[in-house]
């Protein structure tokens, strides 16, 4: 037998969960984690009642409430009717089939790529899918995450398999060390910066370098979640000590001797040297300032010292002025001093619990600027606890800040939380697009630094000039 050729970190995974492969066809890929919500999983179950077809492996998916929620008063009944019908009836299904459900009020609910990591069901190694695009975000793990479709959500509970053709591999590699107030949202917002929001169309991301290593595993959730903004099917990153770490002891990591088997098989989980990938991309950790988006797509950012370009970048020329009129924004204009209206620290990409403890230590003793709503919204009811245990609850109460129960919230505006038209919002969330936090809201994506900023200051500030 000869040498096995040198595999990347995707190539590994996907290779031991091909089931069947064929030449000119999708592969069959075998999935260890289905992650469902009330959004895109009530057309999926209804097939499969038709059908009149069992949840294949009903322990391998894993139910939770999200999207429609409100942040307010959850013991209440939902007030609208869509969000509620929705939510009823991902709990009849889960009823139905057999599926865990983590529900309004559960201690474990919260927003699906949360509470994945936080509980122990996110594993190196593994192929993990779900019925939204932030999917990507259990990449941090050195997992294949990806989002899928409300079709494959059907194929998937009823084979927990998937037809899916492989991705091209791309390596983002980034070296040094960051300067104070810039984090890893910064990171992720200036790479879509740099190779836009369509740059990783076709490819399965790879992050790597000492400034990626240098993160600790939340702050990697953040990167990998956003991978989807520029057009990847998904982000990962090996994992090491930090990654081994962060699972040690949660509640459904493995346990005694299983650890210590999944520990080897984990350690092996990195990129071989002399493996090749489609693309090969490297940054200077030193290039990244903390970044901030102005136009209508994550691609369409600049560094706060800077002003909008007044070319067209990672858009057409007539884009470009579409998206600043929408914006009410002009070329060449600098972001810093403008006024704002509403300040969101949330979502799947940036509401866990090292999120909130750096705004809460950079808020303290201050107080939010007084014609600015700013909402806090945990990522999940574990996160909120730890919040007030900490007395992170406290330190927002006192500067004004709204905290909200766990939800995705003002993310998408699919609930209650929707920022009025007109209005600007600096949001830690991981879209921009028209109308994404309310029709006619205008949203700046940012980290939850530069978010506690504008929240104290009522307008778009450089958190390095207050830290």
């Amino acid at each position: 037998m000869g040498i096995a050729a040198p595999k990347t970190l995707f190539e590994k995974i996907w290779q031991k969960h091909v089931v069947q492969a064929k030449e000119g066809f999708p592969d069959v890929l075998y999935i260890d984690r289905h992650f469902i919500h009330e959004v895109t999983s009530p057309q999926a179950f209804s097939g499969l009642h038709k059908r009149g077809i069992p949840v294949a492996k009903p322990k391998q998916t894993i139910a939770t409430a999200d999207h429609n929620i409100p942040t307010k008063d959850q013991h209440l009944p939902i007030k609208e009717l869509l969000s509620k019908k929705q939510v009823d009836t991902l709990i009849k299904n889960c009823n139905d089939f057999d599926v865990e459900l983590y529900g309004i009020g559960h201690e474990k609910q919260g927003i699906v790529h949360v509470i994945g990591p936080e509980l122990g069901i996110t594993l190196p190694g593994m192929t993990i899918v779900c019925g939204d695009s932030h999917t990507s975000t259990h990449g941090a793990f050195g997992s294949i995450a990806f989002g899928i479709g409300t079709s494959q959500v059907e194929q998937v509970l009823a084979t927990q398999s998937l037809l899916q053709y492989r991705a091209k591999t791309m390596k983002i590699e980034i070296n040094g060390t960051l300067e104070k107030g810039v984090v890893s949202k910064d990171i992720i917002l200036f790479i879509i910066s740099k190779i836009s929001a369509s740059g990783g169309t076709g490819y399965f991301v790879e992050y790597c370098g000492t400034a990626i290593e240098s993160l600790s595993m939340e702050a990697r959730m953040t990167i990998c979640n956003m991978s989807i903004e520029m057009g990847a099917r998904g982000g990962m990153i090996a994992p090491d000590q930090t990654t081994f770490d962060y699972i040690k002891g949660r509640e459904f990591a493995p346990k005694g001797e299983a650890w210590e088997e999944a520990m080897a098989y984990w350690k092996t989980l990195k990129t071989d040297e002399g493996a090749t990938y489609d693309k090969v991309i490297s940054f200077d950790a030193a290039e990244i300032e903390p970044w901030i988006t102005y136009g209508t797509n994550p691609g369409m950012g600049i560094g706060i010292s800077q002003n909008i370009p007044d070319v067209a970048v990672n858009s057409t020329a007539k884009d470009m002025e579409k998206s600043l009129g929408y914006m009410g924004l002009s070329k060449n204009q600098a972001l810093r001093g403008k006024k704002i209206d509403y300040v969101f620290i949330g979502s799947c990409t940036n509401s866990r619990i090292e999120d909130l403890r750096m705004v809460a230590d950079f808020v303290k003793g201050k107080k939010k600027a007084n014609d600015v709503n700013v909402w806090i919204v945990p990522g999940s009811k574990k996160v909120e606890a730890q919040a007030i245990a900490e007395g992170l609850d406290q330190v927002f109460k006192n500067a004004g800040f709204d905290l909200r129960q766990p939800g995705c919230s003002a993310c998408l505006a699919m609930n209650e939380d929707k920022v009025p038209a007109g209005k600007y919002c600096v949001s830690t969330s991981n879209r921009n697009f028209e109308g994404r936090q309310g029709p006619g809201s205008r949203t700046f994506l940012v980290s939850p630094l530069m978010a506690a900023a504008a929240a104290v200051t009522g307008e778009i500030t450089d958190v390095r000039k207050l830290m």
